[in-house]
């Protein structure tokens, strides 16, 4: 396996949203920025796929609006297991980096007065969602891209981080190395500070939203290297995921539908979201995801095994102008929206929890920050839509600026015998064994929609965790042929491992906390226990441990 060695002041393991604006950030310092991709650059990240906007309390729409409205809406959203001081960070400075996205050349729609337009969104009592149409982060991630390349920030695509680069001592990060899924090359970073960026894990679940390269990389990589996570057992299913055909099961119906309009029925024509929460269609994520599970578990559901979604009332130009994406995805498939329902179902779609920051997006471990989706405790039990996009360019730019700090303060080191312990174990995932890793993955998958999905219980949470060592075993006779070249079978296999990891990390969580919190629903503890306002803290090198949250009556912004 042939070697190739890069140097850098500060290395950012993904070129979505998160990362894309913590470069930026990093490189104001004059420092060499670079970039990796387990995909292509800037568009294997969930940012480009995410349609629906980006919170702001402008209060362009509505005048009453306000940062505290802001923070006291998502601390709900979370079942208040939100990290507060985080919470207060996000909503605080949601406006300063969406302005600057317009100066990197970001359009968002305008009001005919010239403000910014706001739409509503699931769980916000104003309307302050700012938006681009239906394709929100697809716009973000243009402006973003064209600002790295104007600031000259190396990329590198298609190269997937196998191992975060510890120092003698395994206190601190020194950089990361990985293998070219184009070359099947070893590719080692040698970093001063590194970032985490990497977005979630959506592809532990058969259908999901997510893009296909988000196997829970960087959760794997920052526990292994002796990070904090935190809430891993808070995983959000959006409520509207398509149906058919099956190559776009999963595929997202943007919350702009909702906040647009949309009415949901089941089979009977029964708008239903009212029997399960007073705000109807914008209820929570986790309350509409779970009113439409039930639908579909209790017979109402259509014969594709979904609940229809229905804009027909709306005009056709509003349809045309704020949902045209949706309209062409369906269009695609034969469904005029303009003219009869969607069928919709729940998919996998974000995970609240990830690794433990700070507020500059510090981690546990020296040299290492984390930002977007990787990171956790902002979002606590449940995601408001909207907040996402948010939470990438708040806390990239904060994780910029510390990792650039850092950086100046620090000098490049090297661990030959990691590189080499490193390079090992990835020869000896070739071999000829009996099971291709794609068929281990598959299983996984499974498991994990049957037990660890929107309804749990303690049964089927330790019969996943049996099935998960089950399958790790499985792994020491996966079937991987050496060769040189892009190597799917090695690309799955280093990806089941990181899922097998985060895997048995969300439903270890999941089966400690006994009781139904955001997107966490037991059915055998189904109400909210005061005695769990904590996030359950994993480390590979302890027991598990609690953070203590705020109750409700604690969370007041001040």
């Amino acid at each position: 396996m042939e070697r190739e060695i890069r140097e850098c002041d500060v290395l950012v393991i993904g070129s979505g949203g998160a990362g894309c604006r913590a470069a930026i950030e990093a490189r104001k310092s004059n420092l060499k920025v670079s970039i990796v991709s387990k995909g292509l650059s800037f568009k294997s990240g969930c940012t480009t796929l995410a349609e629906g906007g980006y919170n702001a309390a402008f209060g362009y729409v509505d005048a009453d609006d306000s940062v505290e409205a802001h923070f006291e809406d998502t601390m709900k959203g979370g079942a208040y297991l939100n990290d507060m001081g985080l919470v207060k960070i996000l909503v605080n400075e949601a406006q300063d980096r969406l302005i600057e996205l317009e100066s990197y050349g970001a359009i968002f729609d305008r009001q005919k007065s010239g403000k910014l337009n706001q739409r509503p969104f699931g769980g916000q009592s104003f309307r302050r969602t700012c938006f681009q149409g239906d394709r929100t982060g697809h716009e973000m991630m243009m402006a973003l891209k064209e600002e790295v390349i104007r600031q000259k920030i190396e990329t590198y695509d298609e190269i997937m981080i196998t191992t975060l680069l510890m120092d003698n001592n395994r206190t601190k990060v020194i950089g990361a190395c990985g293998v070219s899924l184009k070359t099947s090359n070893m590719i080692i970073f040698e970093a001063k500070s590194t970032i985490i960026a990497s977005g979630g894990a959506g592809w532990l679940y058969p259908v999901t939203s997510n893009a296909i390269q988000k196997t829970g990389d960087g959760y794997s990589l920052a526990y292994n290297a002796g990070a904090d996570l935190l809430d891993m057992e808070q995983i959000q299913f959006h409520p509207t995921g398509m149906l058919y055909p099956e190559s776009r099961k999963g595929v997202l119906v943007t919350e702009a539908v909702r906040g647009e309009g949309g009415k949901l029925f089941n089979v009977d024509m029964e708008r239903f979201m009212k029997n399960y929460d007073e705000r109807g269609e914008l209820a929570t994520r986790d309350v509409v995801a779970r009113a439409i599970y039930n639908e579909i578990r209790e017979g109402r559901g259509t014969d594709n095994g979904g609940v229809y979604l229905d804009v027909t009332h709306l005009p056709n130009k509003l349809i045309e102008e704020k949902l045209e994406t949706m309209l062409l995805q369906f269009m695609d498939v034969g469904v005029d929206i303009r003219e009869e329902a969607m069928e919709v179902a729940p998919t996998a779609h974000h995970f609240m929890g990830g690794v433990r920051i700070k507020s500059g997006g510090e981690t546990t471990i020296e040299n290492l920050f984390a930002a977007g989706e990787a990171s956790g405790g902002i979002h606590g039990a449940n995601r408001l839509g909207g907040n996402a996009l948010a939470d990438t360019q708040v806390f990239g730019k904060r994780a910029g600026e510390s990792a650039a700090k850092n950086a100046l303060s620090n000098e490049l080191e090297y661990n030959k015998e990691q590189i080499n312990s490193e390079e090992k174990r990835i020869q000896d995932i070739f071999k000829d064994g009996n099971i291709y890793p794609h068929q281990i993955k598959k299983e996984l998958m499974e498991t994990m929609w049957a037990n660890v999905a929107i309804i749990r219980n303690e049964e089927g949470l330790k019969s996943a965790l049996n099935k998960i060592e089950e399958l790790k075993i499985k792994c020491l006779d996966m079937k991987v042929p050496e060769g040189s070249g892009y190597n799917k079978n090695l690309l799955d296999a280093l990806e089941i491992e990181n899922m097998l990891t985060v895997a048995s990390l969300v439903t270890q969580s999941a089966l400690v906390r006994r009781e139904s919190r955001g997107s966490h629903y037991r059915e055998d503890y189904p109400g909210k226990d005061d005695r769990w306002d904590r996030s359950i803290v994993l480390n590979k090198n302890k027991d598990f441990s609690y953070l203590k949250r705020g109750a409700k009556s604690n969370c007041k912004y001040t």
